[in-house]
């Protein structure tokens, strides 16, 4: 991290904040909520800068990927800076704000059989694909195979071109699944995805 003090920085500064707010005698709850949401946002930028530092040292993507508990392509998807090969410029990297909280308030809808409330910001597209009653017909073999939903766990958001991809973690008493929800650069919703995982 020495080739990025300010990532460093931040960092610091952040987790300064939320141990004063998480002192029983410091600042609401809230605002420990908002300190803690800081240091989530400072140290995924000190996690690429860490990364886009492993890469210039000609760490590949394996070690990386291996280090991350993840694949390589997993890994690059979330850190890389890839290039258009048309153009040989760099790719669009931008993520949605809000991206990581929609997906889990729309998972959250799901969850608690709110159909319409998780389709409400689906484009007209996915609106003419995937209506209330495939919803819950999805939802519903999902338990089939693998329980009753339990909890979800931290989204992860991408930039995949043009649209944001966040990957939230679904827990449920027999096995997990993987739910997935793409963003176009709009906000609408183009993509709803569960799928269990191989494990």
């Amino acid at each position: 991290m020495t080739g990025d003090p300010t990532a460093v920085t931040d960092v610091q500064a952040a987790a300064a904040r939320l141990a004063a707010a998480m002192d029983p005698g410091g600042s609401s709850a809230l605002a420990a909520v908002q300190a803690a949401r800081a240091l989530s946002t400072a140290a995924t930028a000190a996690l690429q800068a860490s990364v886009d530092r492993a890469r210039v040292a000609g760490r590949s993507w394996k070690e990386i990927g291996d280090v991350l508990d993840t694949t390589r392509q997993a890994a690059f998807q979330r850190f890389g800076r890839p290039v258009d090969p048309r153009t040989g410029q760099p790719m669009n990297r931008t993520i949605l704000p809000g991206a990581e909280d929609r997906a889990v308030e729309i998972f959250g809808h799901v969850a608690a059989g709110q159909w319409e409330a998780a389709g409400a910001d689906f484009s007209e597209r996915m609106r003419e694909a995937v209506d209330a009653n495939r919803l819950a017909a999805g939802w519903a073999q999902t338990s089939g195979l693998i329980g009753e939903f339990e909890q979800m766990g931290a989204p992860v958001a991408r930039s995949d071109g043009e649209h944001t991809i966040v990957d939230v973690p679904l827990y449920f008493e027999a096995g997990d699944a993987n739910g997935q929800v793409s963003f176009d650069r709009d906000g609408n919703v183009i993509g709803l995805f569960i799928r269990p995982s191989s494990q």
